[in-house]
């Protein structure tokens, strides 16, 4: 990572830096997209840093270090046109991701002084107090909004509060900050910030309240600082709230992702990636055929034949029956057309020597899982998901099913996003719907479901920009049956397979359509692609996977109080589930470990039967 260069220095943004920037540090690429994104704060050995923003990331950013990858789907879905590793650079690099110091204001510890890092004057390039050479330590303490805002904690409002808020000598009472510990405990109230000016020192006992900054009469500026101090804030009415600035509430990434599936999976379709928007808009073949001519100058790199075949292939993940779809139904059909290849797997003979899906039937009887209520198993042995960093939030964790709230990566808007690719393999199982309908019809199973679509939706509300406008929670019988279900089935492959639960990853696909399991590498490392993942789907290996998985589900550490819980979770929106029994690392799950109950595999002890997978037990 390098910090930006100082605003003296001009460089043509066309060519590269004429000189190294500053280094500090460097994180693996997959982190740029899951944890140290696009506005998130990062520590570098005594130093702090927020990521900054990608405007001007497309010239800094090498091609060869950062190169251009492409998924048709997800690209349609998220409006551009296509995206871009982070860059792995080496220490011959001239650039990387930029960073900017943030929090401003450090204290010594040597004369606990606190300011803002250039009045210590320090030497260029570090990071000391310029009176005492010692090593200045970043403010523990910023502030947020629900907004995705990010600000200083203002100590002098908070040790000023005595003398009234509304002062017009706000920050200019000619005194110096200081901060230190007083060593009695390690609780906030040991933390104690004082003014030379005179007013009485308090300790930071109670700015992590909700309404403590409100109470002061301070609302949000608007900052945001990943994007530079020459952006304009932003309007905001919410009122900011104290964070320790390491705080995963801080930053929490809003990633979409799709699979590589038939016809777009064998990469023959990149060279048009900037052109689909154009292609669309035209009528038959020949104007098609023209069209490609002229934008290649010739022979078009992809046959006319197959560009219209992908045309057609694109229009039917057109949402049915939507006039002005949303992002929510566009993501609803592209997981939908997923389903239905996973479903019918692809021909061996039509594979190309590039295929990048391949999704093949078991060689064993699948009758073997017929008395679980298990049909259509897959063997994925090779696929390929692309993640993408569409936003981010802040004060809450990203909900698959919500968009409101998101902060944007850049001021401008930008013809790609940030994106990893993962290439491994995986195992696709599907519940028999005649027994599934049957199992729904119960009323007591419908009213445990009920219990978390209420609490979820009520999360949802309190966290989106226009509760008027929150779409209904997915949370429904068959949905949280599978979502438990694939996190028990991690859970008996980490400790039976001898895969970690955080190599794997599962993706759902459940509505009154739709009732499947994808469970598939997550990583891109060796565990990804060894073929042992693969080796678990036969009919034979898989059901007693899944009948010991179950068995391992009935009883949980926690029980009786995990299984007899009314409410659990971020919100409630969990029943029976604990980190003891169904959590998994939240990497590996879609819903940030929500809407999970154990009681609807194997019920309850009241009441048994309302649980899927009763007769296996029985």
């Amino acid at each position: 990572m390098t910090p930006p260069p100082a605003r003296r220095r001009r460089t043509d943004p066309d060519r590269a830096p004429a000189r190294s920037l500053l280094r500090r540090g460097a994180v693996r690429r997959s982190q740029m997209i899951t944890t140290y994104g696009v506005g998130s704060l990062i520590a570098v050995d005594h130093e702090s840093f927020v990521v900054s923003g990608l405007d001007g990331a497309d010239t800094h950013w090498s091609e060869d270090e950062s190169p251009r990858i492409h998924e048709r789907r997800l690209a349609r879905l998220l409006d551009v046109q296509y995206f871009r590793l982070p860059p792995a650079s080496d220490e011959t690099s001239k650039d990387g991701v930029r960073v900017r110091r943030f929090p401003v204001m450090h204290f010594c510890p040597e004369c606990d002084e606190l300011r803002r890092h250039r009045d210590f004057n320090p030497p260029p390039g570090r990071s000391v107090c310029g009176t005492c050479e010692v090593d200045l330590v970043p403010s523990r303490f910023v502030i947020a909004c629900e907004g995705g805002h990010l600000d200083e904690f203002p100590y002098w409002h908070w040790v000023h509060r005595a003398a009234g808020t509304g002062s017009p000598t706000a920050g200019q009472c000619g005194g110096t900050l200081s901060l230190r510990t007083s060593g009695r405990s390690s609780s906030l109230r040991s933390v104690v910030v004082s003014c030379s000016c005179g007013v009485p020192e308090v300790s930071m006992e109670g700015s992590f309240r909700r309404n403590a900054l409100k109470d002061l009469g301070l609302r949000c500026r608007g900052t945001r600082p990943w994007l530079g101090t020459s952006v304009p804030a932003e309007p905001c009415g919410h009122a900011p709230r104290t964070l320790q600035r390491g705080s995963s509430a801080v930053w929490q990434p809003v990633l979409k992702s799709a699979l590589s599936i038939p016809p777009w999976s064998d990469g023959r379709a990149d060279p048009l990636a900037e052109y689909w928007e154009e292609l669309r808009k035209l009528n038959g073949r020949h104007e098609v055929e023209m069209c490609l001519k002229f934008l290649f100058k010739g022979e078009s790199p992809v046959p006319v034949d197959e560009v219209m075949a992908l045309l057609e292939a694109e229009r039917e993940e057109d949402p049915e029956g939507e006039e002005a779809p949303t992002f929510d139904h566009r993501y609803r059909a592209l997981r939908h057309k997923e389903y239905e290849r996973l479903r019918a797997g692809n021909d061996e003979r039509a594979r190309s020597r590039d295929e990048q899906f391949v999704c093949e039937t078991p060689l064993g009887d699948p009758a073997e899982l017929h008395p679980l209520g298990i049909t259509g198993p897959m063997l994925v042995k090779k696929l390929r998901e692309v993640r993408a960093l569409k936003a981010f939030t802040r004060l809450g964790d990203a909900d698959a099913s919500t968009e409101g709230r998101e902060a944007a990566l850049s001021t401008s808007e930008l013809a790609w996003l940030p994106a990893m690719e993962v290439r491994g393999e995986g195992v696709f199982l599907r519940l028999d719907e005649d027994r599934l309908q049957e199992w729904e019809r119960s009323t007591r199973v419908a009213a445990r479901a009920e219990r978390l679509r209420t609490a979820h939706e009520r999360l949802m509300r309190q966290r989106a920009t226009d509760p008027a406008s929150v779409p209904p929670s997915p949370a429904g019988p068959r949905m949280v049956l599978l979502h438990t279900l694939a996190h028990v089935l991690v859970n008996e492959w980490s400790l039976d397979a001898g895969y970690p639960a955080g190599a794997l990853r599962e993706r759902l696909y459940a509505d009154d359509t739709m009732a499947g399991i994808l469970l598939y590498t997550a990583t891109s490392d060796s565990a990804g692609s060894l073929g042992g993942l693969v080796a678990q789907g036969e009919p034979g290996r898989l059901a007693l996977t899944i009948r010991a998985a179950v068995r391992r589900a009935e009883w949980c550490s926690a029980d009786p109080l995990c299984v007899e819980s009314d409410a659990s979770g971020i919100g409630g929106t969990n029943l029976a589930a604990c980190h003891a029994c169904v959590m998994l690392p939240e990497t590996s799950c879609e819903h940030n470990n929500m809407l999970l109950d154990r009681a609807l595999l194997v019920g309850t002890p009241e009441d048994p039967r309302i649980g899927y997978f009763a007769d296996v037990l029985s």
